[in-house]
């Protein structure tokens, strides 16, 4: 039987949407219905509250350069968020209704409601607020898959590692886990990014690529061994600097796509020097073990209890202003992740405090 805490007439619910791929602010609409989705059995309906905009939602949206668009019927951006469990289906004892939960994977977050399955709405722990809870799991999890392939890629050994966008929120986790060693090299695009990145990590190299010299800085740095892994979240044009700056042997983790402009396959001397190129999605941790899921989630839960500054907020847009978040989120020089929200209203859940 379908449980529901909701009261009264039923609210409407808004949904941003797309129908073609495109520039965000052209292609994507903003809908609203009266009926919400029903949740299934083993599946929750979640009252989304905060959710973040991701350079991938925006990837998903406009497509990649070369790819061919996808024509489809609508869809709607969004993957992670927070909200309140507002009804639940059959076979489901947790999370309870009223509860405050983090989602991810989660389809479709920018919209006010959203079905998923129980098991993936994650309790948020107290004291937690709603906008560090909205950003709990996509860039932690992230963190702890890079690791693993940088781990995997080092085969054992201590080695410089390269990261690009060292400012960006992805990059000041992957600064904070590597704080206590001097193996990391981060770089940034302006003079005051890299000051920033030195006052928060001082015992970590910082090299503004607006430098002339910026390669130079890198391989002064990375010493006689040279780089041994790159994490990119850059990509494009950039990628061959970057895989000419790897070591023989080494391996460039490729795991997002800020940059513009592209590089053939064949441009990069794999062969020649034995470099492997090796992605990294987030959409992939489904891929994983429960226990190896289950440990991940723990990790994120710790972090956003223990450093939620490490899960900074730029700013907090309502979803019906998405236009002015998504123009917010692409201004060079942001620092932390922009938020879409949904005010909180009678009867969209109890015992939801921040």
């Amino acid at each position: 039987m379908l449980v529901d805490i909701k009261e009264g007439v039923e609210a409407s619910m808004r949904t941003v949407e797309y129908t073609r791929q495109g520039e965000a602010a052209q292609v994507l609409t903003l809908r609203e219905e009266r009926h919400r989705p029903t949740p299934g059995s083993g599946e929750v309906l979640v009252r989304m509250l905060v959710r973040p905009i991701h350079p991938g939602d925006l990837i998903g949206v406009e497509g990649l350069p070369g790819q061919p668009e996808q024509q489809s019927q609508a869809r709607t951006p969004g993957v992670e968020g927070m909200g309140v469990v507002e009804s639940v289906g059959a076979n489901v004892r947790a999370p309870r209704l009223g509860q405050r939960v983090a989602v991810f994977p989660a389809p479709g977050t920018w919209s006010d409601f959203v079905v998923v399955p129980a098991d993936l709405a994650v309790p948020v722990p107290d004291g937690v607020s709603d906008e560090t809870a909205a950003l709990m799991l996509v860039n932690p999890l992230t963190l702890r898959m890079l690791y693993r392939a940088v781990e995997k890629a080092l085969r054992g050994q201590a080695g410089p590692v390269l990261q690009t966008a060292a400012g960006s929120s992805v990059g000041r986790l992957v600064s904070a886990a590597a704080a206590r060693h001097d193996l990391l090299i981060n770089l940034v695009r302006s003079t005051s990014g890299a000051e920033k990145m030195r006052t928060l990590y001082p015992s970590q190299p910082v090299i503004a690529t607006c430098d002339d010299d910026w390669r130079a800085q890198v391989r002064l740095h990375a010493g006689e061994r040279g780089v041994q892994v790159v994490l990119d979240c850059v990509g494009g044009a950039m990628t061959q600097d970057l895989a000419e700056l790897l070591a023989d042997g080494g391996t460039l983790i490729c795991y997002g796509h800020l940059g513009s402009g592209t590089t053939p396959l064949e441009a990069l001397p794999l062969m020649a020097r034995a470099l492997t190129v090796r992605g990294v999605s987030i959409l992939r941790w489904m891929s994983r073990t429960p226990m190896e899921r289950a440990q991940d989630v723990a990790f994120a839960q710790d972090l956003a209890q223990s450093t939620p500054d490490l899960l900074e907020v730029a700013a907090s847009y309502d979803l019906a202003d998405f236009k002015a978040a998504v123009e917010h989120a692409r201004r060079p020089g942001k620092s932390g992740t922009v938020l879409l929200t949904t005010p909180r209203t009678a009867g969209s859940g109890h015992g939801a405090g921040r």
